[in-house]
C-alpha cells in the first residue's frame, strides 16, 4: 500500500484546539468493524457497547511537562528545551531551539534558578544530550517550570495542563497523551466497572515519534519509534481469565493496541513484561488479541490511520473518517472519538 493511500482531506476548522467540558461530553463515532455501519453517538454512551465480561485495556503512562524555557548563563539569551527521553540519573536527549544556542559545554538557567542544565553532547540527527541539575527533586522541580508539549497543530494555549492527562494517569514518561483515554471521568469508570466490565492497566510511554511523518511512498518501508512498554502481572492474569471466558478485550487507545500486540508476536500471548517496541500495524496484519478499539481520529497518512485500518478494514475506515468530516466531527488530540467492534 501506497502513503497517500492513507489521505484524507480535512478542513483546519475541524482540528480541535480546546478539550471539551465534561470530558465524556465529546461525540462518539460508532464503527462495526464486520459491516462498516456507523451510528452517532456520545462518548458517554459507550456504556451500552459495552458487556459485562469485557475488559478494557487502558494506558496509564502520564505526560511530563516537558517543553522547558530558560536562558544562557552567560549572556540571558533565551532557549527552549524539548525532553525527549532520558539517558541516566538526570541526563536527557533534547530538541533545543535555538540550536546555535545549545552548543557542547553551554549552561543553562530555568525558572530562576530552580534547575539548570549543561550540553554535554550534540548528537548526529542535532539533539542534545543534556545533564540538569536541581535541589529539589528532578521531575518535582520539571512540574514547577515545565510546560506540556502539546501537538504543533494545537496553537491555543491549554488553561489547565491536567486537561491533557487522562484521569487515571500516573507512570511519568511520555511526550505526548495518550488521547483517547482523555474523554473518560471518574464516573463513567465506577459505571463500567459497576457493568461488571475488568479495567486493566499497561503503559506505553508515547514518544514524539507518534507526530513523526511517513515520508516513503511504500508504506512497508516505513520505520517506527522505539517506545517503553510495561505489561503488570495483574493484567496479563485478565486478559487471559477474560479470553477464556469468552469476554472481549478492548483497548483504550493505539498505545494500549500497540503494547499488547508487540507482546503477543513477541511471546506468543499476554505475558507480564517489559521492554521496547518499534511494532508498526497496517492492513494486513493479523490482530492476536484486540477485540474493539477505542480510538481518536487521527492525521492523514499518519501511522496511526493505518493501524485503525488494519482493524476496521481499510475501506471501513476511510468511509468513517469522510462521514466524520462531513458531520463536522472535531479531530485529533482534543477531538472525538471512535469506538470499533
Amino acid at each position: 500500500m501506497k502513503t497517500s493511500d492513507f489521505y484524507y482531506d480535512l478542513p483546519k476548522k475541524l482540528i480541535a484546539q480546546t478539550p471539551l467540558e465534561p470530558r465524556d461530553s465529546s461525540r462518539l463515532l460508532k464503527l462495526d468493524r464486520k459491516n462498516g455501519e456507523i451510528e452517532h453517538k456520545h462518548f458517554y454512551d459507550i456504556i451500552d457497547y459495552l458487556c459485562e465480561g469485557d475488559c478494557l485495556i487502558i494506558n496509564d503512562s502520564r505526560v511530563l511537562p516537558a517543553r522547558i524555557y530558560g536562558s544562557k548563563k552567560e549572556t540571558g539569551a533565551k532557549v527552549e528545551f524539548l525532553l525527549l527521553k532520558p539517558v541516566k540519573n538526570n541526563v536527557w536527549e533534547c530538541l533545543a531551539g535555538p540550536g546555535k544556542k545549545a552548543r557542547e559545554n553551554t549552561e543553562f538557567s530555568f525558572g530562576d534558578g530552580i534547575m539548570t542544565c549543561k550540553v554535554l553532547e550534540v548528537l548526529e540527527n542535532g539533539n542534545r544530550v543534556v545533564e540538569f541539575f536541581c535541589q529539589d527533586n528532578f521531575y518535582a522541580a520539571l512540574d514547577k517550570i515545565g510546560q506540556m508539549p502539546l501537538p504543533p497543530y494545537i496553537t491555543e494555549k491549554l488553561e489547565n495542563q491536567e486537561r491533557y492527562q487522562t484521569v487515571y494517569s500516573r507512570e511519568l514518561g511520555s511526550a505526548a497523551a495518550p488521547t483517547a483515554g482523555l474523554h473518560f471521568t471518574p464516573e463513567l469508570l465506577d459505571k463500567i466497572q459497576a457493568k461488571g466490565i475488568k479495567i486493566g492497566r499497561v503503559t506505553l510511554h508515547v514518544g514524539l515519534g507518534t507526530f513523526r511523518p511517513v515520508k516513503v511512498d511504500d508504506v512497508t518501508k516505513h520505520r517506527m519509534h522505539s517506545e517503553h512498554y510495561e505489561v503488570p502481572q495483574e493484567t496479563a492474569k485478565l486478559i487471559k481469565e477474560t479470553k477464556a471466558s469468552g469476554g472481549r478485550i478492548i483497548a483504550v487507545g493505539t498505545t494500549s493496541c500497540r503494547t499488547l500486540e508487540a507482546v503477543a508476536t513477541k511471546y506468543g500471548e499476554v505475558i507480564p513484561c517489559d521492554g521496547f517496541t518499534e511494532i508498526f500495524i497496517y492492513p494486513g496484519y493479523s490482530f492476536k488479541v484486540l477485540d474493539g478499539l477505542i480510538t481518536n481520529f487521527h492525521l492523514p497518512e499518519s501511522t496511526l490511520i493505518m493501524l485503525v485500518s488494519a482493524f476496521s478494514g481499510y475501506d471501513n475506515i476511510m468511509n468513517a473518517y469522510k462521514v466524520a468530516v462531513d458531520e463536522e466531527y472535531r479531530f485529533f488530540s482534543f477531538g472525538d472519538a471512535m469506538l470499533i467492534i
